[in-house]
C-alpha cells in the first residue's frame, strides 16, 4: 500500500492562542497517516520542532514518525547519531490533536521558536509538511529556490534532477 502524501501549500490564519486551520487536503493524509483514527475522532500528528538550525516546524502523520523513531531506536545505543536524533527529534517533538474544527494548537514555545504570529504558511514536503512565518518562508527558502532555478539553463526541468538522483 502507497502511503497518502501531502500536496500543496496555504496560509491560515493564528489567533492569540495558537490555534489554526491545517488545510483540508492535509487533514485526509493526517486521518489516513493515524492508525488509531476512526470516523468521529480526531487525527493526530506529530510536531518536531528541534534543530535550532530550523525556522520552520516539521509536521508528520503517526506512521511517518514511527518509522522515524523506529530507524532512530534501531541505532546502536550509545552512538552518537542515536543520541543526537533522540535528543533534536524524539525529545524535541509533540503529538498533537486536529480538532473537529481542523485546527491545531500550537504552543507558545513552537510559535515563539518560529517567530509565528498572526499568519501560519503550510508547504507540503511529501512525507511531511512544514509551518513557516509566511515572511520567513520569502526570505529562506523561496528566495534561495529562486536564485538557485535563475542559475540553471534555460531549458532546465527540475524534473532532471530525479534522473541524477537515479544515476541516469
Amino acid at each position: 500500500m502507497v502511503a497518502r502524501r501531502f500536496r500543496g501549500e496555504s496560509n491560515h490564519k493564528v489567533d492569540a492562542k495558537g490555534r489554526m486551520s491545517i488545510p483540508a487536503s492535509f487533514r485526509r493524509v493526517l486521518e489516513a497517516g493515524d492508525p488509531d483514527w476512526t470516523e468521529g475522532l480526531n487525527p493526530q500528528l506529530v510536531i518536531v520542532y528541534g534543530d535550532h538550525r530550523k525556522k520552520h516546524l516539521d509536521c508528520y502523520t503517526v506512521a511517518a514518525f514511527t518509522e522515524i523513531e523506529d530507524d532512530i531506536l534501531a541505532l546502536p545505543r550509545g552512538s552518537e547519531a542515536r543520541r543526537i536524533l533522540s535528543h533534536t527529534v524524539l525529545g524535541q517533538s509533540l503529538t498533537t490533536d486536529v480538532d473537529k474544527d481542523g485546527r491545531i494548537v500550537l504552543p507558545i514555545r513552537q510559535r515563539q521558536k518560529i517567530a509565528l504570529d498572526k499568519e501560519a504558511f503550510f508547504i507540503s514536503a511529501g512525507d511531511h509538511f512544514q509551518i513557516w512565518k509566511p515572511e520567513t518562508y520569502e526570505t529562506e527558502m523561496l528566495t534561495d529556490t529562486e536564485a538557485w532555478l535563475d542559475e540553471q539553463p534555460e531549458n532546465f526541468d527540475p524534473l532532471m534532477l530525479l534522473d541524477q538522483a537515479k544515476g541516469d
